[in-house]
């Protein structure tokens, strides 16, 4: 099943006009100067002489443009439904090459999930453009952070946050290697595993109230009860001794996190979290 607009079908008029005014939009922010009549021949001299468009069956507005809370700091975000899989991998090429010769890319990434590519560019002028394209059965909003502007979208259930469980099992896996690491004296291995607990307690707690829970992206969200406990999860020194200090108080916040939402499992890891961090102070105390 799929929701479709009252709109005509796509057509490179309607890609030229929306395309230049993300542009504009972004340009201003590190002040070029590209009027929009400029900007719209370009795109649409571009889009009438790219075949692919002609497979593309829906466009979306995604990220925080789509809701509407987009300031002079957001990247453009743009999905493209594509006819069949098959057809994807002309039209990336042709964004691509459009994105270097026209838009000044420097470099770029993929990711992928799913049937979902996720081309990432960044420009010269440190602007980013995420262009993701789908073949159609699977072009949908899977977030609340998606805006249909023309064509057909399929109705998707929501993509779901990591599960609570799952959060605490990597926060716990990563604090096993804070003492493994202190104890071989690998002081920034265990900087970064003490954070990647820190973090993972962060998004452990996004998760329960209800904010995104992935890349920090909720965390500002957060009760300021949660967060300032937190900030004594930062090591300030890369010392054996600010691992410690920084370590004891993930421990603490992360078996706070889980006797919120599972306070038997917070039982069972409490003996040996405690017995991992005092693992951790003797490798400290021996290294020193």
């Amino acid at each position: 099943m799929s929701a479709t607009l009252t709109t005509p079908a796509i057509g490179p008029e309607q890609l030229a006009v929306v395309w230049s005014r993300l542009l504009l939009g972004r340009l201003r922010r590190v002040r070029l100067h590209l009027s929009c009549s400029k900007v719209r021949r370009v795109g649409l001299r571009d889009l009438l002489s790219a075949p692919s468009w002609r497979t593309i069956t829906g466009v979306a507005l995604t990220g925080s443009a789509a809701i509407g809370r987009e300031d002079r700091w957001s990247d453009i975000d743009l999905a493209f439904g594509v006819g069949e899989a098959s057809q994807i991998e002309p039209a990336v090429a042709e964004w691509t090459a459009r994105m270097y010769a026209q838009h000044g890319a420097v470099h770029q990434l993929d990711v992928r999930r799913e049937s979902w590519l996720y081309r990432v560019f960044l420009l010269g002028n440190s602007l980013q453009v995420d262009l993701a394209f789908a073949p159609q059965a699977e072009f949908g909003a899977r977030a609340p952070t998606f805006r249909l502007l023309f064509g057909t979208a399929a109705e998707l259930p929501y993509v779901q946050p990591p599960a609570a469980e799952q959060l605490i099992g990597f926060a716990w896996l990563y604090a096993l290697h804070v003492r493994s690491a202190t104890a071989r004296g690998k002081l920034w291995q265990a900087e970064y595993m003490v954070s990647a607990v820190r973090d993972y307690v962060l998004a452990a707690a996004c998760r329960r109230y209800g904010v995104p829970a992935v890349e920090g992206r909720g965390a500002d969200q957060l009760p300021d009860a949660i967060t300032r406990p937190l900030r004594g999860a930062l090591v300030r020194s890369l010392d054996a001794d600010g691992i410690v200090r920084a370590f004891g108080v993930a421990v603490d916040c992360l078996l706070y996190e889980v006797q919120q939402t599972d306070a038997p499992l917070a039982t069972r890891l409490e003996p040996a979290l405690h017995d991992l961090l005092e693992g951790t102070r003797a490798a400290a105390s021996s290294s020193t």
